[in-house]
């Protein structure tokens, strides 16, 4: 099926290039924006219409309809508006730029890969993240659900990344350590070593400089999720846990 895609967040015009690969490469047909912000609706954004807010789902939902959710301003409100919609019957899809060789990755659903974006064998992706440009994610690397990975992060192999995890922009983290669910890293920081769960890390060496309560335990992750639309999709499986390499 071709599927019609309809994109959360009306704000970065790099979307535009994403949308004209998706259509060129992959059989994907653009369809129209949605976004919280009153004073867009009823305008258009990189060629297409911003028909409303998340409420505007059920008039336009149909069988060929995938979303995608593009806001990466803080991992809290992209869990919150994906759940939204997951709880309206959206159905999700993949935008990921076809440079991006994904063989030997197993990657989940919902998920927004910029081009530029590097992968390597072994990483296992979670559903509802976004990497962007430049971002770096190297051998056997696990990422969690709802993570966001901004500009020019480097992640040796090995890292253990949690759930709703912010990672700041050129930020590099160091091989065979965890960071902690719902922990926010700072642009810049070199992270040696684990990261708490909860914790906001900034610094070179990175070191804690606040700790908050996990907002989501369990990642209050089902049923809700078991509804996204398509299974985890991989090259050569990796397998459960880590690989020797790792341990």
């Amino acid at each position: 099926m071709r599927y019609r895609l309809v994109l959360l967040g009306a704000a970065n015009p790099e979307t535009r290039r994403m949308l004209l690969d998706a259509r060129e490469r992959q059989g994907v047909e653009p369809y129209a924006f949605i976004d919280n912000d009153p004073a867009k609706w009823g305008s258009e954004f990189c060629g297409l219409p911003v028909l409303g807010g998340i409420a505007s789902v059920e008039a336009i939902d149909a069988p060929d309809i995938r979303y995608v959710n593009l806001i990466t301003r803080d991992t809290r409100t992209r869990y919150l508006t994906t759940h939204e919609m997951l709880e309206r019957g959206c159905r999700f899809t993949n935008l990921i730029h076809s440079a991006i060789d994904l063989t030997d990755v197993t990657i989940g659903t919902g998920n927004y890969l910029q081009a530029g974006v590097a992968v390597q064998a072994g990483a296992v992706i979670g559903d509802n993240v976004s990497f962007h440009v430049g971002s770096i994610i190297a051998h056997e690397v696990r990422v969690g659900n709802s993570v966001f990975i901004a500009p020019g992060v480097c992640v040796a192999g090995c890292v253990d990344i949690g759930d709703g995890v912010f990672i700041g922009a050129n930020a590099t983290l160091l091989p065979r350590i965890r960071i902690g669910n719902w922990a926010t890293v700072g642009a810049g920081a070199v992270v040696l070593s684990d990261v708490p769960d909860g914790a906001t890390v900034v610094g070179n060496p990175a070191r804690v400089v606040r700790q908050a309560p996990v907002p989501f335990t369990g990642h209050e992750r089902l049923p809700t999720w078991s509804r996204i639309s398509e299974p985890r999709s991989e090259g050569s499986p990796p397998g459960t846990g880590s690989s020797p390499a790792c341990r």
